[in-house]
């Protein structure tokens, strides 16, 4: 009775998967990824970190956002930037698709330890936030001279 299961067109089972992974993708079901940079999905805004020996460099992507009212604080090595994203359009209006984030957001990041919170500038351009934070420089490596 079983025997013809070779038979069976593996493109078939091959277009479950595929509909399964689009059906996961829409609802946002699917399974849900872990590690250390690991983010919810839907998560706002996207951001990018990067690290010099000098500082410690942090990029959020929030276009359409007065930058006015953006706050921005640092204590005990956490990073959070907040605010909120007003988008324009018609309220009474009715939507079929609204993929475009409005309303508060919040986001706290861990910077590492030797990092100075009296030595951090912040600038916004073209839609993207930069926030430099300078590393202390009791632990910038040095360079010691034999004599």
């Amino acid at each position: 009775m079983f025997w013809n299961l070779g038979s069976i067109d593996d493109r078939l089972f091959d277009d479950f998967r595929r509909i399964q992974r689009e059906m996961d993708e829409l609802f946002g079901t699917g399974p849900t990824r872990s590690g250390i940079r690991a983010v919810a999905r839907g998560t706002y805004p996207p951001i990018n970190i990067g690290a010099t020996p000098e500082q410690v460099d942090v990029y959020v992507f929030a276009a359409g956002i007065d930058p006015g009212s953006l706050d921005i604080s640092i204590q005990q090595n956490l990073l959070t930037v907040a605010g909120e994203r007003k988008a324009a359009g018609e309220e009474s209006a009715e939507y079929y698709r609204r993929e475009r984030f409005d309303g508060p957001f919040r986001r706290v990041l861990t910077l590492p330890e030797d990092a100075d919170p009296d030595r951090v500038s912040a600038q916004y351009r073209d839609g993207v936030l930069h926030i430099s934070v300078k590393r202390r420089e009791s632990t910038q490596p040095r360079q010691i001279e034999v004599k």
